[in-house]
C-alpha cells in the first residue's frame, strides 16, 4: 500500500470517530480554506478529497441520528423508548 493510500484509510478512520458536530466544522474550514484562492491545485486537491471523506462521515451520522429518531416510539407509562427495527439492510432511510 502506497504512502498516500495509508495517509488517506488513517483519515478516514479518525474521521469516522468524529462527533458530528467537530467534522461539520472542519469541513466548514476545508471550505472556507478553497474559497480563498490562495491554495496551489495539489492542496486544493488534497483538501477536496478530506472535504468529501467528512461530507460521507456527516451525511453518515445524519441517517443514523434520523433512524433512531424514526424508532422512537412511546411505552405504556408514556416514555420514549427506542423500539427495534430490524430492515434488513445497512441503507438509509429515505
Amino acid at each position: 500500500m502506497s504512502k498516500t493510500a495509508k495517509t488517506a484509510a488513517a483519515q478516514t478512520t479518525a474521521s469516522k470517530d468524529l462527533p458530528f458536530e467537530d467534522a461539520l466544522k472542519k469541513l466548514e474550514s476545508i471550505v472556507e480554506e478553497m474559497e480563498s484562492d490562495e491554495l496551489p491545485l495539489e492542496t486544493l486537491l488534497a483538501r477536496f478529497e478530506e472535504g468529501t471523506r467528512l461530507a460521507r462521515v456527516c451525511q453518515a451520522k445524519l441517517a443514523e441520528a434520523e433512524l433512531k429518531i424514526q424508532q422512537l416510539e412511546k411505552n405504556a407509562s408514556g416514555e420514549l423508548q427506542l423500539k427495534s427495527v430490524n430492515r434488513g439492510d445497512d441503507s438509509p432511510a429515505e
